[in-house]
């Protein structure tokens, strides 16, 4: 037969013959080398007792392999040995084995049933990776780790029970076995790895052991009928996006032995309606509780200092929530969307306003911003439609970008004196803003700053200003009059374009350009030049 064995007992390589479909191994084989029969077409192979090792990847991509029996004399089975042994059905491991090394029998898809002896000790990483006609497996007393990914996507497996004597699960260990209902996780388990059971769907509870102390990132990540799981006071850690995606989670909590919750743990908990963030927990990292959709109350701890970028974004049924003094930073976009929030107090500790931070909080009534306060960012109240009443401190010295952009019911602004330039957009579209007060800090208005303002009346622009950017007054249709100061050099294309109720313009010969446009639309207007300069001519028809 095609066997090239070496004069130590090592069976090198086994080479193919037409018609053969089983082999029986000679007993002078003491071992079978690394890939010895990979890619063979063989049906059936019998290994005798003398073989006392089995090589890596020694029967990998045996694709036609039914049946093959290993002895007693084997101890262990070597990393990859029946990798894609895809039409392997069942397997009988012996007493003599001790360690099922990684991927051994990764994607073995047709393997229905394998029994593990307890004489293994440990199950390496990937070990039973994709296995997805396994439908049980008992793992014995004696193994003490399970690895990697050793039964990711096993998607027929449906209940596991994980012996006393495991004390770590593997990172990915049973990720994706979709239809896996039970698992039992022993008091000996003290660390869950990342991933370790994310998109196990079908699973609708589960109990961490007291022992357990760290839950790894992704651990339970869209368990989609995951509805209650209770976590020890053991546990110091929850990973990043630990339970995130677990949309039928309705309630959860955290123990006061919790210091760390990591970015994105609770993202996307459609249905997660409360929760009480633990004393011992000193930040609300980012995006841990993004798209909770349903949630309506968070108790924050004076522990807290510091909300992360957008920890709280599209809870769009939080109406209400109070957060500590102790906290003195709270990221972008931690509240944005969250329609339902019509009261918030930021902290006097505060100091910036980050950028988008109350983006779309449709709700939002009134808004003090705190006297440490020195910035508020790009986007920072966009779109915050109900927005009436906002007190901004002396402390400001830099209001970002659409920082207040649709905010419709917004009557009245006082912009203070530390503030030197209104960026572009900063109050577009404020359709009820009646009145605004620029400071002579003010050197420049930016585009479109006040564009679509439909209701302001009236505006003094300061001599401060030295520019008045495109579109900044386009659309201000109930503005009656306007001064330009003599500091002013520019102004901008469209910057009162559609101001059609604007009867007087007062230009200045400081002013050196003004854009295509400036005026357009403004018919009932009559312009008093202080001195001709160079201008435009055709706005002298408006």
């Amino acid at each position: 037969m095609g066997f090239q064995i070496t004069n130590d007992g090592v069976l090198k390589k086994y080479i193919e013959e037409n018609g053969v479909s089983e082999v029986v191994i000679p007993d002078c084989v003491k071992e079978i080398g690394e890939r010895a029969f990979e890619h063979c077409t063989l049906k059936s192979i019998t290994i005798p007792d003398s073989v006392t090792s089995i090589g890596e990847g020694a029967f990998s991509f045996c694709i036609t392999l039914t049946n093959i029996t290993i002895p007693n004399s084997v101890s262990s089975i070597s990393n990859g040995a029946f990798e894609y042994c895809e039409t392997l059905t069942n397997i009988t491991i012996p007493d003599s084995v001790n360690s099922i090394g990684n991927y051994a029998f990764n994607k073995c898809s047709s393997l229905t049933d394998i029994a593990i002896p307890n004489s293994v000790n440990s199950i390496g990483n990937y070990a039973f990776n994709n296995c997805n006609s396994l439908t049980d497996i008992t793992i014995p007393d004696s193994v003490t780790s399970i690895g990697e990914g050793a039964f990711e996507g096993c998607s027929n497996l449906t209940n596991v029970t994980i012996p006393d004597s495991v004390t770590s699960i593997g990172a990915d260990a049973f990720r994706s076995c979709k239809n896996l209902t039970s698992v039992t996780i022993p008091d000996s388990v003290e660390s869950i790895g990342d991933k370790a059971f994310e998109c196990c769907e079908s699973l609708p509870s589960i109990t961490i052991p007291d022992s357990v102390t760290s839950i790894g990132a992704g651990a339970f990540r869209s368990c989609k009928n995951l509805t209650s799981i209770t976590i020890p006071d053991s546990v110091t850690s929850i990973g990043e996006g630990a339970f995130s995606f677990c949309i039928t989670l309705t309630n959860i909590t955290i123990p006061d032995s919790v210091i760390s919750i990591g970015s994105g743990a609770f993202f996307g908990c459609a249905n997660l309606r409360r929760v009480i963030i633990p004393s011992s927990v000193t930040s609300i990292n980012d995006e841990t509780f993004f798209l909770c959709s349903n949630l309506t109350s968070v108790t924050i701890p004076d522990s807290v200092t510091s909300i992360g970028d957008r920890a709280f974004r599209s809870c769009s049924s939080l109406a209400d929530i109070t957060i500590p003094d102790s906290v003195t930073s709270i990221g972008g976009g931690a509240f944005d969307g969250c329609g339902s929030l019509n009261s918030i107090t930021i902290p006097g500790s505060v100091t910036s306003i980050s950028p988008c931070i109350f983006y779309e909080c449709y709700g939002l009534k009134s808004m003090i911003i705190p006297d440490l306060v020195t910035s508020i960012g790009k986007c920072a109240f966009y779109g915050c439609s109900s927005l009436t009443s906002i007190t901004i401190s002396d402390s400001v010295t830099s209001i970002g970008e659409d920082a207040f952009d649709g905010c419709f019911s917004l009557t009245s602004i006082t912009i203070p004196n530390s503030v030197t330039s209104i960026n572009d957009e900063t109050f577009c579209l404020c359709s009820d803003l009646t009145s605004v007060t620029i400071p002579d800090s003010v050197t420049s208005i930016g585009k479109d700053a006040f564009r679509f303002c439909h209701s302001l009346t009236a505006i003094t622009i300061p001599d401060s200003v030295t520019s008045i950017d495109e579109g900044a007054f386009y659309g201000c249709s109930s503005l009656t009059s306007i001064t330009i100061p003599d500091s002013v050099t520019s102004i901008g294309a469209g910057a009162f374009r559609s101001c059609q109720n604007l009867t007087s313009i007062t230009i200045p010969d400081s002013v050196a350009d003004i854009g295509e446009g400036a005026f357009d639309g403004c018919d009932s207007a009559t312009f008093n030049y202080i001195k001709t300069g160079n201008k435009d001519e055709s706005q002298n028809k408006c």
